[in-house]
């Protein structure tokens, strides 16, 4: 399902018009950016968590050429499902 699915099936459940739920989603994904991006973690009980984490410098070697070459340190994003999301996965929901 793309982002475009998403918001009609929303929209159909909520019963609210895809302008507006357009909007809803994008704010959430951006609040969710934001504070992944200042180190916070977003916590929805039952579905998961968000939160960057950071990713040590790494020496990796280019496939093509053979040399060496430095990775720096980043943040990656993380998502940790929860447990009624596990379970709802686990029994085939």
């Amino acid at each position: 399902m793309n982002k475009a699915e998403f918001v009609d099936q929303l929209a159909k459940k909520t019963k609210l018009p895809k302008k507006e739920v357009r909007a809803a989603v994008d704010a959430a994904l951006e609040l969710i950016i934001d504070a992944c991006a200042k180190k916070d973690k977003v916590t929805f009980t039952g579905f998961g968590t968000f939160e960057a984490r950071q990713q040590k410098a790494t020496t990796r070697i280019n496939p093509q050429t053979g040399r060496k070459m430095q990775v720096p340190a980043k943040l990656v994003p993380k998502f940790r499902p929860g447990k009624a999301f596990k379970e709802a996965l686990a029994r085939g929901r």
